[in-house]
């Protein structure tokens, strides 16, 4: 069996996971809930509205405060939905599940030894975020 091979194995057991499963029916209540996808629209358009404005000479600044609270109420409207929040959670612990998964692949090819190599990233907090990976 070759390296490809065992990776198309990875995939099958990946896809056999509870959290896959998890996020998948997530996703899936997520792309089915029409309030949602109907306040992600509304939220992008805002977006777009936004931009257009900021990048006018003659732009108002009483409309881009208005349109900055549309969006940060129509945020928080998406991040307060229970599918939303499901699909999140789920997405997150695929997201643990992969990155621990490339973390031993990475470390396999440097050289470590798989069976000891390290599954959790090493955090070494500053305090700003503004050059962090991210917090987990």
């Amino acid at each position: 069996m070759n390296v490809i091979d065992k990776a198309r194995e990875l995939g099958k057991m990946i896809q056999a996971d509870e959290r896959y499963a998890a996020y998948c029916k997530a996703k899936d209540a997520n792309d089915k809930d029409e309030a949602l996808q109907q306040m992600i629209n509304e939220f992008n358009m805002k977006r777009v509205e936004l931009n257009a404005e900021m990048s006018k000479d003659n732009r108002s600044a009483e409309r881009l405060t208005a349109l900055d609270t549309e969006i940060k109420d129509l945020y928080g409207a998406i991040m307060s939905n229970e599918n939303m929040a499901a699909y999140n959670e789920a997405k997150d612990a695929m997201d643990d599940m992969l990155n621990r998964i490339n973390m031993v692949i990475t470390y396999s090819a440097n050289g470590e030894d798989p069976e000891t190599c390290p599954t959790e990233p090493e955090h070494s907090c500053s305090g700003s975020c503004s050059s962090c990976g991210g917090c987990h």
